[in-house]
């Protein structure tokens, strides 16, 4: 499993981790198992700007922490959002949508959508204030787990991917396992915090239905476009619970 946990991290994150791991399918499967909670890590990491800059100015906190988020990331799901706001609003059939996913030009919708992520994502983690870290490292999980939910039992519009590499690993049950743990964790935190996580779970069922619509499936793109989207809904939620509570 520590081979999977570093696997994990490698993949997801650009953290320096310079440990040679097997890329085969028993690592790639134990490495599904930690997914969600990478997520927490980098979304705990992400925030230390917060406790750096906020004591002298709050706009400047929340860009250092928007900055340290893709840094993190390497933008890797941010160019998955890209392609895929170029492929599924260029009004082509699926063979066009996914040749235009897969050119590594950017066009106007994907600079659209970086755009207005990037802002959207400013607006909240400056909303936060103080209720911040929670919210940061518990969305960053949610995005991830309800992705990797996808990836285990929604289908793949192309062969040959991550999710049909994991598809091909049978994880479902490292999968099923860590979904369950992950919900019983946020579940102990505080009960109103399983709002945002059922909102991010739902939101996934409408990126799956969007894409199946265009391309009968998921890319790796779509799966980067549905982390950063989930992410940024999660916190929109957690804004409104913090309000509401």
């Amino acid at each position: 499993m520590i081979k999977g946990f570093i696997l994990a991290l490698q993949f997801l994150t650009r953290l320096p981790i310079n440990v040679a791991i097997d890329f085969n399918s028993e690592n790639l499967r134990r490495s599904t198992f930690f997914y969600p909670y990478v997520g927490l890590i980098l979304g705990a990491i992400a925030t230390i700007p917060y406790y750096l800059f906020s004591p002298y100015n709050k706009q400047v906190s929340a860009f250092m922490v928007l900055l340290l988020m893709i840094f993190l990331t390497g933008g890797l799901h941010l160019d998955g959002l890209s392609d895929t706001a170029d492929g599924f609003f260029s009004n082509r059939d699926r063979e066009g949508t996914l040749e235009i996913m897969k050119d590594s030009r950017i066009g106007a919708f994907g600079v659209i959508s970086l755009i207005l992520i990037i802002l959207f994502k400013y607006i909240l983690i400056l909303s936060l204030d103080t209720n911040l870290p929670v919210a940061m490292a518990l969305s960053m999980g949610n995005s991830r787990l309800t992705t990797l939910l996808q990836i285990a039992f929604k289908k793949n519009a192309r062969p040959g991917g991550l999710g049909d590499m994991i598809h091909q690993a049978h994880s479902k049950p490292y999968i099923v396992t860590t979904a369950i743990i992950y919900t019983l964790i946020t579940l102990g935190l505080d009960l109103s915090f399983l709002i945002p996580l059922i909102i991010s779970l739902i939101f996934g069922q409408f990126i799956s239905l969007y894409s199946y619509k265009k391309i009968g499936g998921f890319t790796g793109d779509v799966y980067g476009a549905s982390i950063e989207l989930t992410e940024a809904i999660s916190l929109l939620a957690f804004w409104g619970v913090f309000i509401w509570t």
